[in-house]
């Protein structure tokens, strides 16, 4: 299932690149990419070769790995904590990766020395640690968790509606909003080959640790008990999540309900291992970014939706699907 699905995924992003406003077939699709890497010589337009190469395909593949990051970072938070609904969206860690952001971007936060990127990676871990802090006072329990998250998601959404409002003029305002709800305007080959490398890198230490996640289904002390060192395998994943979602949020935003709905639908699909559910997270979430993202693009004629809007239309009745078979099972 998991292969069916991968290879899928060249078919989806072949879709990403001829859909939009101007019809590119396949074939002038397979051209212009072989022409860029010097395989051919195809006869084609500067503009559909631009198109294709600087637009669409560079956006096709920065969502399919953006897809796959936050899939992954849902089905590591979900297991570690033992909850359905646990994904950086719902726990304050990609608002505080974009305060982190806009610490940045509009106060120049480091004086230049310190990267977009960077200085999203310290606001996810203040969130982070803000929502250990929290549910650790309120005495633990994932339940607790969920609802420290949505505290420090609304405190770091505030925070950084303070620094815009205070901070920016009505130009960088539209542009930060519309930025904070998700697009993939402005990436570049650069940003794409960035986020691979740490998705990939990602993908592989989580795998390091399936085994582990695995353990961690029957909870802390059991996986204790079976030998996994819980304070060390905790405090790596948590740190992977971060890093994971702080790169996804400084190069497109804040994308919610990715990573609750895709971890779901793959263990569907893959069954609850984390050797096949990880790399299926992978492909899957990759694929749905993709096709989000084609949405978003031809939904409203002349416009792009942002994607957040298109991931928030899907995740929130599944979000509630969610909470009402726990209620009843509660």
């Amino acid at each position: 299932m998991v292969i069916a699905t991968g290879l899928l995924l060249p078919v989806v992003i072949a879709l990403g690149v001829g859909i939009g406003e101007m019809p590119i077939s396949l074939e002038t699709t397979v051209q212009a990419v072989t022409n860029r890497l010097g395989w051919t010589q195809h006869e084609l337009s500067r503009i559909q070769e631009s198109v294709i190469w600087d637009y669409r395909l560079s956006r096709s593949l920065a969502a399919a790995c953006c897809g796959a990051g936050l899939a992954l970072c849902g089905a590591i938070l979900q297991s570690l904590l033992r909850n359905p609904l646990a994904e950086p969206y719902v726990l304050g860690i990609s608002a505080g990766a974009s305060t982190g952001a806009v610490c940045v971007m509009l106060l120049g936060l480091g004086a230049g020395a310190v990267t977009l990127s960077a200085g999203a990676f310290a606001g996810a871990l203040a969130a982070f640690l803000f929502v250990v802090m929290l549910a650790s006072g309120a005495r633990g329990g994932t339940e607790r968790t969920i609802l420290a998250g949505v505290a420090a998601s609304q405190l770091f959404n505030a925070l950084t509606a303070y620094i815009v409002a205070t901070s920016a003029n009505a130009e960088q305002a539209r542009s930060v909003m519309f930025w904070l709800l998700g697009s993939f305007a402005g990436v570049r080959w650069s940003d794409v080959s960035l986020v691979a490398i740490v998705v990939v890198g990602g993908l592989g230490i989580c795998l390091r640790y399936a085994r582990s996640l695995d353990a961690f289904a029957f909870g802390e002390d059991a996986a204790a008990s079976l030998g996994v060192p819980v304070r060390r395998v905790r405090l790596v994943l948590f740190a992977v999540t971060a890093l994971m979602t702080a790169m996804m949020v400084s190069m497109v935003g804040s994308i919610g309900f990715v990573g609750l709905v895709i971890p779901h639908a793959a263990r569907f699909l893959v069954g609850p291992g984390h050797m096949r559910l990880l790399p299926a997270c992978a492909v899957i979430g990759a694929s749905f970014m993709v096709l989000a993202d084609i949405v978003s693009r031809i939904i409203l004629p002349q416009q792009v939706l942002p994607i957040g809007v298109v991931t928030a239309l899907v995740g929130v009745p599944f979000f509630a699907v969610i909470l009402y078979r726990g209620g009843r099972r509660g």
